[in-house]
């Protein structure tokens, strides 16, 4: 197996592995973090693409090896009817921006300084 075939395996693996499923809730959220990622939306603007949304997993994150690529596509049936595509450099940017907001939303600490654990934060 070459080196890039390798790598693009792993890599469709590690993206496999961490697809799921997102609630409708969450659904435009995910939506607006693709876009700032660069994804592509495209429109199920005829008879076949809306047969081709309707068959794949709505609101999830799916990995397809396309052409020796790695695609990521996340399929709206919902509310766009579309389709949002994009590559390994957008996958990433998305993971980025995904990390980006969980920090965002993680609850401030309560308060209490940690001197305790540590000792007084000005000694050294």
């Amino acid at each position: 197996m070459s080196p890039h075939r390798a790598l693009v395996f792993v890599a469709a693996l590690l993206a496999l592995s961490g697809c799921a499923t997102i609630h409708r809730h969450e659904a435009g959220s995910t939506e607006e973090l693709l876009v700032a990622a660069g994804f592509q939306m495209r429109h199920a603007d005829n008879p076949e693409r809306v047969h081709d949304i309707g068959v794949m997993p709505p609101l999830k994150l799916v990995a397809r090896n396309q052409a020796g690529d790695v695609r990521y596509t996340f399929a709206d049936p919902y509310k766009c009817r579309c389709l949002y595509v994009g590559g390994a450099k957008e996958y990433s940017a998305y993971q980025r921006l995904v990390r980006e907001k969980q920090i965002e939303q993680e609850p401030p600490l309560d308060g209490e300084p940690t001197d305790g654990l540590w000792g007084p934060l000005d000694s050294q």
